[in-house]
């Protein structure tokens, strides 16, 4: 294959088709487009009388659904936000203590100081707590139904009360 290559790449090369048969005997000749293609797809699943694949709202919410969806957005919000805290660590002058002084000047409320503080800790907590959930899924462990929907409890469970203590610090 090599040959081919190096040989097609030297200049006044022009290869003929029979002599790159091979190469040729899976291709498709493009006489359609996409949308002429989409459109064979749905005249053929109307004639068959198909219905249409179904669609998350048709489902009804459980349990595990949401703990997958929540996972996975709580990994992509810590990352970027702890990405955009470096950057901004980088970029930004000045050094923490200056900051941190300029958020006491601003006054806020205990209640907000109190929510923000939670705001941060639950997706920490929720996500580690959701790891080690799927850390024991690896090893074998927790599949059956009844298990899942009850660890999922205890991950949500968890989560909240290590959020509050996390916010009372």
């Amino acid at each position: 294959m090599c040959v081919v290559y190096r040989s097609m790449a030297r200049p006044g090369f022009h290869a003929s088709r029979s002599q790159f048969g091979v190469l040729y005997r899976h291709a498709v000749p493009m006489g359609t487009t996409a949308k002429e293609e989409m459109n064979k797809f749905w005249d053929k699943n109307n004639r068959l009388n198909r219905p249409m694949s179904p669609h998350i709202t048709i489902y009804r919410w459980s349990i595990p659904m949401v703990m997958s969806i929540t996972f996975r957005g709580t990994g992509v919000g810590l990352s970027g936000g702890i990405s955009l805290f470096a950057v901004a660590a980088m970029v930004l002058p000045g050094n923490y203590p200056q900051y941190l002084d300029l958020i006491h000047s601003l006054s806020f409320g205990p209640q907000f100081l109190a929510f923000t503080k939670f705001a941060l800790a639950f997706p920490v907590s929720y996500h580690t707590l959701n790891g080690i959930r799927h850390l024991m899924w690896d090893v074998g462990k927790g599949f059956q139904i009844p298990d899942v929907y009850r660890s999922g409890y205890v991950v949500m469970a968890l989560s909240v009360l290590t959020s509050i203590g996390l916010a009372c610090l």
